[in-house]
């Protein structure tokens, strides 16, 4: 008898179950109904896709540098997607109001560009520098950090590459020459002579003692040291760390040294350590020091450059015949590698052609590789490879211009490289490995 009073109850709980199950089923299937019912008509003429690779997001200049107003701008997203815009339409103007006076006055790209100017240093822009807040103490919560920093040479990339190709065109008005045209222009494009081409070497530097001696590097080997300027993010602590442009005598007493000479031609953002998010926000901060040179050089804080090393990276990039063309890649231990006069006594081509992921404490992520170096195949020209290197970069200038590092990612470094790569890569600038390399 009591089984089958157990065998009738458990038989009465499951009918129960059943129905239940079916109320919440039905449910959920008149709301999805429902839901589906409300939605807008598609627009059949516009099927451009919700996110472009190519375009390149630049948060710090978005105009968007307030949490609070993050709902004012919800309303102001609204009433712009009610005028018919797309989101592709969005993501070129919203919040920019460079980029909507272009979209009402149809100005032209080159329009944006800057005038060329040689010799230039941002101790020239005292008072036109710009307040932002810290990135890494608003994403802790904490209170908002104000930093001074340098105007972006152009303030938005999408103003010039607007998600196409940079033509040829477009490009040679990016670019100073030390000696101007009959015009009295610095911006004479490939007219320019390659010994007059101005170059721009960004570094980041975190209480790196070394840098210093890099700097000097830079100035005493390169052939034409005039074209030259150089710009330090220099993340050090007032009287522990040694300073990136500290002479090695006072330059009273011998004025002739290198950093000394070329004072004019050093740039240094000093930045207090306990500021430092990572390498992602100091090299933008380096960008910030960019200023319309010819060409673009992204280099660690401890590295010996060669004899000779200007001419040579640009004979290098001019041979491949490509606008768009970065050379990029893992340098050698320099022990080995220069002679005791700095000379190159390299001859291999360390191709990147591998990446794999890596455990790290809380996640995978992707780390590149190269492979062993030996004496190359391919000669007389860079080769491609697939990957952009963050150590050594050496690019035309528009590079800055239209792949600027991203304010809002602090604390990143093993993804440094993939980001700027991708997105360097789906704008149009293809990845080369030179011979010549420091």
């Amino acid at each position: 008898m009591a089984r089958s009073l157990k065998s009738s109850s458990a038989s009465s709980l499951d009918v129960r179950v059943i129905a239940v199950s079916s109320i919440v089923l039905s449910l959920f299937t008149l709301s999805l109904f429902v839901s589906i019912w409300n939605l807008p008509p598609p627009n059949k003429s516009d099927h451009r896709r919700l996110f472009d690779f190519g375009k390149t997001i630049n948060l710090a200049t978005s105009g968007i540098d307030n949490i609070d107003g993050i709902d004012d701008a919800d309303d102001e997203l609204s009433n712009l997607l009610a005028e018919g815009l797309t989101i592709r339409d969005l993501g070129n103007n919203f919040g920019n109001p460079i980029l909507q006076e272009a979209r009402n006055s149809n100005r032209h790209a080159h329009e944006y560009i800057p005038q060329a100017k040689w010799p230039v240093s941002i101790r020239n822009e005292d008072g036109d520098f710009e307040d932002v807040v810290h990135p890494g103490h608003r994403a802790k919560n904490h209170p908002d950090v104000i930093m001074s920093v340098p105007r972006m040479w152009i303030d938005d990339p999408v103003s010039i590459h607007q998600n196409k190709l940079m033509t040829r065109e477009l490009a040679m008005k990016i670019g100073s020459c030390t000696v101007t045209d009959a015009a009295g222009n610095h911006a004479r494009g490939d007219s320019c002579p390659l010994n007059e081409r101005t170059i721009f070497v960004a570094i980041a530097s975190y209480r790196d003692y070394q840098c210093r001696d890099t700097v000097t590097s830079i100035f005493d080997r390169a052939s034409h040291p005039e074209r030259i300027r150089v710009g330090v993010i220099d993340q050090i602590d007032d009287g522990e760390d040694l300073h990136c442009d500290a002479p090695y005598e006072p330059c009273s007493d011998n004025p002739e040294q290198t950093l000394c000479k070329y004072k004019n031609q050093l740039d240094i953002l000093q930045v207090d350590p306990m500021l430092s998010v990572g390498p992602v926000f100091a090299r933008h901060l380096g960008h910030r020091l960019y200023r319309g040179e010819y060409y673009y050089m992204q280099s660690d804080a401890h590295v010996s450059f060669a004899n000779n090393w200007d001419v040579d990276i640009i004979n290098e990039q001019e041979a491949t015949h490509n606008e768009m063309a970065v050379l990029s890649t893992y340098l050698s231990n320099f022990e080995g590698s220069l002679d005791e006069n700095g000379n190159s006594l390299m001859n291999a081509r360390p191709i990147m052609c591998d990446t794999a992921f890596e455990e790290g404490q809380q996640s995978h992520y992707l780390r590149h590789g190269t492979q062993p170096e030996t004496v190359p195949s391919i000669k007389g020209s860079p080769q491609l490879h697939p990957f952009w290197a963050a150590g050594y970069s050496f690019s035309r200038g528009h590079f800055v211009v239209n792949v600027p590092y991203d304010f809002y990612q602090p604390l990143i470094f093993q993804g440094e490289e993939m980001s700027i790569g991708l997105r360097a890569f789906t704008i149009g600038y293809d990845f080369y490995v030179s011979v010549l390399h420091e």
